[in-house]
């Protein structure tokens, strides 16, 4: 069978990808829980000063409903992800 040739364009594109995707998934969680958990409970509670004049309810992250699954797959995810960035890492030293 030939091999499949690539051109140098290509072969930037797929080495962008595949050095990037873990630190972006890792940032995109990082502001998804300082989102959830900091910034959205201090506009709510600023919200609900302003127009009622008092704070009445609390900010119910949404990150945590269904029993936290959404960090359970971050975690999983990004624990694999980094597990496999230590084994490529070993392998291209070795």
């Amino acid at each position: 069978m030939a091999e499949e040739i690539k051109s140098e364009s290509e072969k930037k594109k797929e080495d962008w990808m595949n050095s990037k995707w873990r630190p972006m998934m890792g940032w995109m969680y990082m502001l998804v829980c300082t989102m959830d958990f900091v910034v959205f409970p201090v506009l709510w509670s600023l919200l609900q000063a302003m127009s009622h004049g008092q704070v009445t309810s609390q900010w119910q992250p949404v990150t945590l409903q269904g029993a936290g699954l959404f960090h359970m797959a971050m975690g999983a995810v990004l624990g694999v992800a980094a597990y496999g960035r230590t084994k490529e890492k070993v392998a291209g030293a070795a």
